[in-house]
């Protein structure tokens, strides 16, 4: 055979800088959070020609998120190029229905506003007209502006505001600043203490910016706004027994007219009902509806009888439920729909709802056709897709995607799913300098038989023979997920030299109601079963984990199963708790949602006390043997400051190797919305723990050692 040593030549000179490149590529930090451009809230143009939608950068030096508006063309022939302006972060890009405006929320427009120069800036909503020039402000609500929906005649807005009592006082002229409360409900994680502000609609005319208050009420918020098809109505969401701030859970979907008057009450359900969608021709109504406590939601259809009640206008009473007034009883549009559906839309065409929905460590969008009342997948593939946008006459569908190795990015294509296209391509700069982890799908049974989906994640630069160390993630919820999409954290361990395995336990969602519920009245039961043997067959199947050097994390659900697994065996030789559950007894009483685990156990607190202290990780504080990082924000609502304090000094009374980080300004978010510097370093304390009691090195230093 003769050789063309011409070839060879050529060869080497390619293959040389590859070999080069790939040596120069680095696993993922915690500090490329910084880097990182993220996505959101893509919609279609009228005309189906470009979309709109948010990019999220990080500015380092100011520790804070800014958002702008961006543009790009669906055939993907052109570069995005940016709409808003820099200075005011800008988000909820939303068309005129002539396609001629574009209306979003800034705080650009917050100093407009009479009085606000006392209070925090508040988002208004701002019009920048596609033909050119700068955007203007057109809303001076005092509260701001919130979820907001063009009517489809262009005319007018409707938007979610603030409003109350104490609007009518000036700051400086308040007799008091303590907080009185007669509600059980009092705070919330996300927004902390409440005030006397409700939530309500507004009616906002596109051309002035006149804004008329549509709903009222101090005992209740309305949500949802969406408008009906001839822009004569709105349909909303709103728990109008009272009960809201007392333990209520009765949302019901609402119908108002544009200009006031009574409320018709469209859904028939004693539970929660939300989502409300009009059909295209406006006739029905579809939402999402629960007919029991904790019951994933179906979708149901507001009769064509009960929508014809809507258009009386003879009606003096305040409010009317319409299947009282003579309408029939919504009825279900599919049959056997074992997912959560969100993000409903209707169409493309008057018999068809598309959703969005968590399945098996994935989430794709669905198709359910009133015709048949089946439910089937348009979306495909081991990723999560979120975000659908809909254009029906051009025959075009957006979304945003992402995998275990990309953040999410937009795409393109038919309303079948046909002829998908990537429109955008963010972090590439960023991507082609790092080693990526990938993740592999490992399904095993646990103890019982119940089959559980694992994953497996091996550390970068993986080679064969070497004993690597591996840790062990748990998700929160435990009503969620973790599959296939983007996890920074798990990336930042796989570049650190660690495996990682991860999985879905009972009560997570994506699985089925019966799994999910599964883990009523078994918090620590079955659950830590499942992932313990998940944990043995990681080291069954992958004898190259080190079985000695086992770490073991999560937050919130997943703070409490770790302090649980650490209570309960000493195989791990690390652990790192986020916002976890210590005590439901005190949690109960102290948390956003008081007394909120009496779906999760056999009953209210009180009326059984020895089960919530049975399933405290507290009462099993002695057994711990393993060193422990306790992490946790002083302004958690949701699993309040003292969880983590009273497992840390339990810990510490019986000798436990122990540490407390406390993340000031931070809450239950922390790690998803947190100050950008407090995120980088929750990560970094996590790391800083593991490398410690996993890499054995003595000398690791903690973060705030710099």
């Amino acid at each position: 055979m003769r050789v063309d040593f011409r070839w060879l030549m050529a060869a080497a000179l390619i293959v040389v800088p590859a070999v080069a490149a790939d040596s120069a590529r680095r696993g993922v930090t915690a500090e490329d959070y910084f880097a990182f451009e993220s996505i959101s809230d893509a919609h279609i143009s009228p005309d189906g020609k470009q979309a709109a939608y948010v990019l999220t950068t990080v500015d380092r030096q100011k520790n804070r998120r800014d958002s702008s508006i961006w543009l790009v063309a669906i055939d993907g022939r052109s570069a995005p190029r940016r709409l808003t302006a820099e200075g005011a972060s800008s988000t909820s890009p939303r068309w005129s229905p002539d396609g001629s405006k574009l209306a979003f929320l800034s705080v650009r427009a917050a100093g407009s506003a009479t009085d606000q120069a006392a209070e925090a800036p508040r988002p208004q909503i701002c019009i920048l007209r596609m033909e050119g020039g700068e955007a203007q402000a057109l809303t001076h609500l005092k509260s701001g502006a919130g979820a907001f929906q063009w009517s489809p005649d262009g005319k007018r807005f409707v938007t979610v505001s603030r409003t109350g009592p104490s609007d009518n006082v000036a700051p400086a002229a308040r007799k008091s600043d303590v907080r009185h409360y007669s509600h059980i409900s009092y705070k919330f994680n996300d927004t902390g203490w409440f005030d006397d502000k409700r939530g309500h609609l507004w009616v906002v005319d596109a051309a002035s910016g006149a804004a008329t208050q549509l709903t009222s009420g101090d005992d209740w918020n309305d949500a949802d706004p969406q408008w009906s098809p001839d822009s004569t109505r709105v349909a909303f969401v709103s728990d109008r027994t009272g009960r809201e701030y007392d333990g209520g859970y009765n949302t019901d979907v609402w119908v108002i007219a544009a200009g006031g008057g009574p409320l018709v009450k469209i859904s028939d359900h004693d539970f929660e009902d939300a989502q409300p969608r009009w059909s295209p021709d406006g006739t029905q109504i579809a939402f999402a509806g629960q007919t029991e406590r904790r019951q994933f939601p179906k979708l149901y259809i507001a009769s064509k009888l009960v929508a014809t009640t809507l258009a009386a206008t003879t009606l003096d009473a305040t409010t009317l439920d319409a299947t009282a007034a003579g309408g029939a009883k919504s009825a279900l549009a599919v049959e056997g729909l074992d997912l959560i559906p969100t993000a409903l839309h209707w169409g493309p065409g008057a018999h068809e709802l598309r959703f969005e929905a968590l399945v098996k460590g994935e989430t794709h969008i669905f198709r359910a056709d009133l015709n048949t009342h089946r439910v089937a997948p348009v979306t495909s593939g081991e990723r999560a897709v979120r975000g659908f946008d809909i254009n029906e006459k051009a025959g075009v569908m957006t979304y945003t995607a992402n995998t275990f190795q990309r953040l999410d990015d937009l795409y393109a294509a038919a309303l079948d799913g046909s002829g998908e296209r990537q429109l955008t391509h963010l972090n590439t700069a960023l991507w082609a300098g790092l080693d990526l982890a990938s993740v592999e799908r490992m399904p095993y049974k646990s103890v019982d038989g119940w089959n559980i989906d694992g994953f497996l994640v091996k550390p970068v630069g993986w080679q064969p023979g070497k004993k690597y160390p591996m840790v062990l993630s748990i998700h929160g919820g435990p009503a969620g997920q973790y599959g296939v999409d983007w996890y920074h954290e798990f990336q930042v361990y796989a570049g650190k030299g660690w495996a990682v395995f991860f999985c879905n336990p009972r009560g997570s969602t994506g699985y089925g109601q019966e799994f999910e519920r599964g883990i009523v009245n078994n918090w620590g039961g079955m659950d830590y079963q499942d992932v313990m043997k998940g944990v043995d067959a990681a080291l069954k199947q992958n004898p190259w984990i080190d079985a000695d050097r086992l770490g073991v994390t999560g937050g919130s659900y997943g703070g409490f199963l770790t302090n649980w697994i650490v209570g309960h065996t000493t195989r791990f030789k690390a652990a790192v708790t986020l916002r976890g559950i210590s005590n439901f007894i005190s949690d109960d009483g102290t948390r956003d949602g008081a007394y909120g685990h009496a779906d999760d156990f056999k009953g209210f607190l009180f009326d059984d006390f020895d089960q919530y202290w049975d399933a405290s990780p507290l009462k099993y504080a002695r057994n711990v043997k393993t060193p422990i990082l306790v992490l946790h924000s002083d302004n958690d609502y949701r699993v309040p400051l003292e969880q983590g304090e009273q497992w840390f000094r339990a810990l510490k009374h019986y000798g436990v190797n122990a540490e407390l980080v406390i993340f000031p300004r931070e809450n239950h978010n922390l790690t998803r919305t947190g100050e950008p510097k407090h995120l980088v370093e929750s990560l970094n304390w996590q790391c800083y723990w593991f490398d410690r009691f996993l890499n054995g090195n003595a000398k690791a230093q903690p973060p705030d050692a710099f």
